[in-house]
């Protein structure tokens, strides 16, 4: 794990604050263009890039609701709340702590809002202080943020530290098989990173699994105490398939959702640090967002036995035979991608720095338009 005292940091700054949530506000939104290419490329399904649009929009409303949190951040607001902390060396994202307090904070969400005064009521307020007192109401403009951000709090579809997992029917198979897409992310405490897991599975049980009352759940708590991105996609797929005899994984994938880079905010090392220090980008533009991809696919099904009289199958997974470490990565394949605006792209192909050559560059125009590179 990250060691807090050299790796994260407070936005103390009011400005800086508000900036950091608006760049990463416009991050997602490019993310979603992103998968749309994506779709139009035949990369992802469509039912896939409506998934992979879901947690992009839990995301955006996590960070609408910290942004909301710490408005008054750097304020005098009659309150010490802190600030802000990111995690400026290993991935430019909010510590996972602030999405587990916020997670405390959402349980108590209606019983805050039924305490404070209404938005109207302090907003007349302000309206007062300010005409009356000829002051600017820093306290009641504090008050409004933290009802804003219980409000949103209260409104729900947020990302969290832990998302469970969730099912969807693709087919029937020959022999009243069914197959199942399977989808669950969690927020990565060790990196401080989104990470999202798509699976695919055949499911040759008697009750299907979304109405099987002891399988469900037992998938459900399986899948999230693997979601951890230190392991590898075998070893989550080989312990889901020797966990579950009539569950038979045929695909997994799993999406690293940054690390973001940002000469502004960030102190990471490596080229990307140097590309954007030397594009001296505007506001707004300077950043980079890495994207990896991992895919795990079923090669073949071997028959093991069970007991006296039984066999179950088994799966045996295709590992990447043309990369010398395929076996150690534990994929059948990784694919990384980098999103960024065009001033940065332009100094990073200027400056070609090695690793880069097999990396995907979506570049984003001013005006919002995404190219492949």
């Amino acid at each position: 794990m990250t060691d807090p005292a050299s790796d994260h940091f407070g936005l103390t700054d009011t400005f800086a604050s508000r900036r950091y949530f608006a760049k990463f506000e416009g991050i997602m939104q490019h993310m979603l263009r992103v998968a749309g290419v994506m779709e139009v490329e035949g990369r992802l399904a469509r039912e896939e890039v409506d998934i992979l649009t879901r947690y992009a929009v839990r995301l955006t409303h996590t960070f609408k609701a910290l942004g909301l949190k710490y408005l008054l951040v750097g304020r005098e607001t009659g309150r010490f709340f802190g600030s802000l902390t990111m995690d400026v060396k290993e991935s430019g994202f909010p510590v996972a702590a602030e999405l587990m307090t916020m997670a405390n904070d959402a349980q108590q969400a209606r019983t805050h809002l039924a305490n404070m005064p209404g938005d109207v009521a302090l907003k007349d307020d302000m309206v007062r202080t300010i005409l009356g007192d000829r002051k600017i109401p820093t306290k009641l403009q504090f008050a409004l943020s933290q009802r804003l951000y219980y409000e949103e709090l209260a409104r729900g579809d947020l990302f969290w530290v832990q998302n469970d997992p969730e099912i969807q029917w693709i087919g029937n198979l020959e022999g009243g098989r069914r197959r199942f897409r399977l989808h669950w992310a969690s927020y990565d405490s060790q990196v401080n990173l989104p990470v999202i897991y798509l699976m695919e599975l055949e499911d040759s049980g008697r009750t299907a699994l979304p109405k099987d009352t002891r399988r469900w759940p037992e998938v459900q708590a399986h899948l999230s105490a693997q979601a951890l991105g230190g392991l590898k996609l075998l070893t989550i797929a080989k312990g889901f398939d020797e966990d579950f005899a009539d569950l038979h994984p045929k695909r997994l994938r799993r999406f690293h959702v940054g690390p973001m880079y940002s000469h502004a905010y960030t102190r990471q090392a490596g080229p990307l640090r140097e590309v954007l220090a030397e594009a001296r980008a505007p506001q707004g533009q300077d950043w980079a967002l890495v994207w990896t991809e991992e895919e795990l696919l079923s090669d073949r099904v071997i028959e093991e036995k069970a007991g006296w009289f039984s066999t179950v199958e088994r799966e045996i997974f295709a590992l990447d035979p043309f990369d010398a470490a395929g076996a150690d990565l534990g994929a059948t394949r990784t694919e990384r991608s980098i999103i960024l605006p065009q001033r940065p792209f332009q100094v990073l192909e200027e400056k070609r720095p090695p690793g880069f050559a097999s990396v995907r560059k979506f570049v984003v125009s001013p005006q919002g338009r995404v190219l492949v590179y």
